[in-house]
């Protein structure tokens, strides 16, 4: 039964992974880049025939969340819990927990991201049934994603004690949390089938979260319930902005996650999930064309090119390559990055050194 089961998808993040294109104001969750459709777009149409639109909310920033409406209209305004200011994946999950309990003391939340890519959808949406039917029994479940190859970017997470099957997977106590290793460690993990990349998604009920941040976080426990009266209601009250803005910021795997005495994976396979966590990543879900070059968006003419990545949100603009193989450009009015393919990670740094610098006006 899913008639307590709440969509909470958390879409604040300041997103400069995609830079020059993903900015402050438009991280990637907003970028349509994926077919005229943005991340979040994607994010919120997966969950179709399982959710519907009254149990989907979104928890972002007052600066950001007019954009998300106007992408995704359809969603009640109500739905959609604003952030005074950031304060971590904690936070923004005890908002979001306290928030749907005051409606529902049965509530149960998948607390999904606004920002990957899920090539499965039905697959997608039966881990979702059976995580659900596993947190009632008063687990917090985190959905393992099947590694693909040796990745270092990723958390990890290890199966444990089987805890049964549901919907055709099986749930296993979750052993423990692997931050992200090196390569001979990972090489390690993928041929380890008890080893999982941690995708970040989570399914629990709201009484128990609540419980494990009552007994892990205290303090961000204590200023919740300061706050509870005007949860979902009124965020711009002067003594929720106030307390809000005091607690401290943590993240949820860190603050609850890896020390929750009740955790719990399902391991997933052939999600063809990828958290688009740089322009590199574009190779893997989208299509390219007979030359093996993916272009997005704007005016190109290549000659000689191949295997490459071109992107140019500068409507002004013609981006021409010649003799380019394994080369990743991405154009707009006022930056444009050129790196070789693989090398796209390093984009973190180009924006440190930004901010260092004082180059605010690209940021």
């Amino acid at each position: 039964m899913t008639d307590h089961f709440y969509a909470v998808i958390m879409a604040g993040g300041g997103g400069t992974r995609l830079w020059p294109v993903s900015r402050q104001a438009t991280p990637k969750q907003m970028l349509k880049l994926f077919d005229n459709r943005s991340l979040f777009q994607i994010s919120t149409e997966r969950l179709k025939g399982i959710f519907p639109q009254k149990k989907i909310f979104v928890v972002t920033t007052s600066v950001q969340a007019k954009e998300l409406w106007k992408q995704v209209p359809h969603l009640p305004v109500e739905n959609y819990l604003l952030e005074p200011a950031p304060r971590g994946t904690a936070a923004v999950v005890a908002m979001a927990a306290a928030a749907i309990l005051k409606r529902d003391p049965q509530a149960v939340l998948a607390v999904l991201t606004a920002d990957h890519f899920i090539e499965n959808v039905e697959g997608f949406q039966n881990a979702l049934l059976a995580a659900n039917a596993l947190a009632k029994n008063g687990y917090v479940v985190t959905l393992g994603i099947k590694p693909t190859y040796a990745a270092t970017g990723y958390g990890y997470v290890e199966s444990g004690e089987v805890l049964g099957e549901y919907q055709g997977l099986t749930g296993y106590q979750l052993r423990r949390f692997v931050e992200k290793p090196d390569g001979a460690r990972a090489k390690t993990f993928l041929e380890n089938n008890l080893m999982n990349w941690n995708s970040g998604m989570f399914i629990t009920r709201a009484d128990i979260i609540l419980a494990e941040y009552e007994r892990l976080l205290p303090d961000l426990y204590g200023k919740l319930m300061e706050i509870r009266p005007w949860l979902g209601e009124d965020h711009s009250n002067p003594r929720f902005m106030e307390t809000w803005s005091s607690i401290i910021p943590q993240t949820i795997d860190y603050g609850i996650m890896e020390k929750c005495n009740c955790a719990a994976v399902i391991p997933t396979r052939d999600l063809g999930w990828n958290d688009v966590g740089s322009w590199d990543s574009f190779f893997e879900v989208m299509p390219a064309d007979e030359n093996g070059n993916i272009i997005l968006e704007g005016k190109h003419v290549g000659l000689d090119t191949s295997n490459s990545l071109v992107v140019s949100t500068d409507p002004k603009a013609l981006v021409v390559t010649m003799g380019m193989k394994n080369v990743i450009i991405v154009n707009t009015p006022n930056a444009v990055l050129i790196c070789p393919r693989g090398e796209s990670q390093h984009v973190k740094e180009i924006v440190k050194y930004l901010k260092e610098n004082h180059y605010t006006l690209f940021l």
